[in-house]
């Protein structure tokens, strides 16, 4: 491929994450909101690489969660599983085993949903490249989809990205001013690039209609729930807004989410309260008024969900020390492993 002016240099970084919130701000390439699913501790390790061209994400995360995500216009993203072995998530409807490969739409709305502990990995270019890299690689150009696309390469394509993906990612952990180093990182870029533009123009999977139209429904009701900036929505005010029967939307619910709207929307607004208690002042601000704003009456039982599903009380939230409310967006505080990055680089 012909080499560009202006490259970003390279750069890497392995960051360890318990709390979710300052996980979800710290995935690049896209807005993401994400929820835990069940009770248990949360860790979820992220190596972040980005080369001249290529980004790269990596994850390996603990629990089962929900994450909705809108991707950014300026990438072109794909995702994949990481592991060969795990169980199989969900991604806006559709069901992802390992060895496929997830192309979402550029500015795509979507939901992943796992159902254990998950490993997954991403690259992307931007559009531009994307096209370019398909015109040199393949004798086409690539364009991105309107639509979510799964494709499932031949296993010794799918097999090599898997492999070189690890290991560029071991690189960043054990030695990342190898990686860092221009030639180094143009190597391996190329070969990755290479593989992931012969994994993109083999074996594409049809994508039902029905599928879309699923997708378009839970869209509307992902916006509408973002624009209620937290205050309780009603299930038959939701029916009117999608258009769709309370049947239909808790079926669609279930295909894309893994649980019914009325679930959903609680789990949403649980998180929502934890993340007020935690990054509220607790001497101008109590229990009671954080539960109410998030449309939780009954104190005494929204006491003991909270307990269940975080491990603490809501008390124990509000009254955290300044230096342990990493659970703040506004506040990126993840335990770093390794760290390495150039001066230019934006990781």
């Amino acid at each position: 491929m012909p080499e560009a002016k202006g490259l970003n240099m390279p750069s890497s970084r392995v960051l360890l994450f318990t709390d979710p919130l300052s996980y979800q701000v710290t995935l690049h390439g896209a807005e993401v909101e994400l929820f835990v699913a069940t009770k248990g501790e949360f860790r979820a390790e992220l190596t972040q690489i980005n080369l001249h061209k290529l980004w790269m994400q990596r994850a390996d995360e603990t629990l089962p969660r929900i994450l909705q995500s809108a991707v950014s216009t300026k990438r072109a993203p794909i995702v994949f599983l990481a592991d060969a072995n795990q169980t199989a998530m969900q991604h806006s409807g559709l069901e992802v085993s390992p060895g496929a490969i997830i192309v979402d739409g550029l500015g795509a709305t979507h939901h992943h949903r796992s159902w254990g502990p998950c490993r997954w990995a991403s690259m992307s270019l931007t559009p531009d490249e994307l096209a370019e890299a398909g015109t040199v690689i393949s004798g086409r150009e690539l364009t991105v989809p309107s639509v979510t696309h799964l494709i499932r390469p031949a296993p010794a394509l799918m097999g090599g990205l898997l492999s070189l993906h690890e290991k560029v990612a071991q690189l960043a952990k054990t030695a990342p001013a190898r990686l860092a180093h221009p030639e180094v990182a143009r190597s391996l870029e190329q070969a990755l690039i290479h593989l992931m533009i012969r994994c993109l123009t083999d074996r594409p999977v049809n994508i039902r209609a029905a599928n879309r139209r699923h997708g378009a429904i839970i869209a509307r009701f992902a916006d509408l729930v973002v624009a209620s900036h937290g205050r309780p929505l009603y299930l038959t005010d939701i029916c009117v807004a999608t258009g769709v029967s309370e049947r239909t939307l808790r079926a669609y619910c279930h295909e894309h989410l893994g649980m019914g709207p009325v679930h959903y929307l609680w789990l949403r607004r649980m998180h929502l309260a934890r993340a007020a208690l935690i990054r509220a002042d607790p001497g101008s601000t109590s229990v009671t008024s954080v539960a109410t704003d998030h449309g939780f009456w009954e104190l005494g039982r929204f006491s003991v969900e909270y307990r269940t599903l975080f491990g603490e009380s809501p008390s124990a939230s509000l009254q955290r020390p300044p230096d342990r409310r990493r659970a703040d967006p506004s506040h990126r505080f993840p335990l770093e492993i390794r760290r390495f990055a150039s001066s230019s680089s934006s990781a």
